[in-house]
């Protein structure tokens, strides 16, 4: 996964000229939908929003051991660049390099909690600047990409920032049903006891998105830190 900040969705009014055109490379994205082939079911009545499954990090156990000893190594500089791929905060990615060197992928991951639970509302709105809506796949139906558009346009002109959620455990294919009852769920909400929801959404993506980086950082060749990209 490349640590990539996500594209907004075109505003374009010609037919399907608003279709997202398919990324080069992964788009790191506050929820990465995929179009799993069906059409989603978007009249789906509301439900609870799932409860994500732990995050696994027992997979790939070499790559996570190679790619935190070089974490651990990295320049305070790139550490901090990568790192705000993960949390947008600067005071949580400041704070995360600086409390290297990590022994283990779990205690960078407590590491991760401790400092999420730290942020204070004006760190909160900063890393939630730097999250996006995310894009369907352009072979998705039309009626697909207008429904997502649509329930992220009425979740931030009641909260004023971009929804998001971490699906950690859910199918790719269920990932539209899921952001789509989540919103519809979520917009229900009083501003502050979303806001408590959205804190934990965005400490459960930080920790998926740091397995990712030390896992890539231990399969890629060299000593350097990925290149974190910005399209805007």
């Amino acid at each position: 996964m490349s640590f990539i900040r996500g594209v907004p969705l075109s505003r374009s009014s010609e037919p399907h000229a608003d279709l997202p055109k398919p990324p080069q490379q992964a788009v790191r994205t506050a929820v990465p939908v995929q179009y799993g082939g069906a059409a989603p079911m978007l009249r789906a009545a509301p439900v609870a929003v799932p409860v994500p499954q732990p995050v696994s990090v027992s997979t790939r156990p070499n790559a996570h051991s190679s790619g935190l000893a070089r974490f651990n190594t990295w320049s305070r500089e790139a550490a901090e660049a990568a790192l705000l791929e993960c949390c947008g905060s600067r005071r949580w990615a400041h704070r995360m390099a600086a409390h290297r060197p990590y022994p283990g992928l779990d205690t960078l991951l407590a590491a991760s909690d401790e400092a999420g639970y730290d942020l204070g509302p004006a760190d909160l709105t900063e890393a939630l600047a730097a999250e996006y809506a995310p894009c369907l796949h352009h072979d998705a139906p039309r009626a697909a990409h207008l429904a997502l558009r649509a329930a992220h346009a009425a979740y931030e002109s009641r909260f004023g920032h971009a929804f998001v959620i971490c699906l950690d455990g859910v199918h790719p294919s269920q990932h539209v049903d899921q952001v789509l009852a989540a919103i519809r769920t979520r917009l229900a909400h009083e501003p502050d006891e979303e806001r408590s929801l959205t804190a934990e959404e965005m400490r459960r993506l930080a920790r998926g998105r740091i397995i990712d980086l030390v896992t890539e950082a231990g399969l890629a060749p060299g000593p350097f830190p990925p290149v974190a990209y910005d399209p805007r």
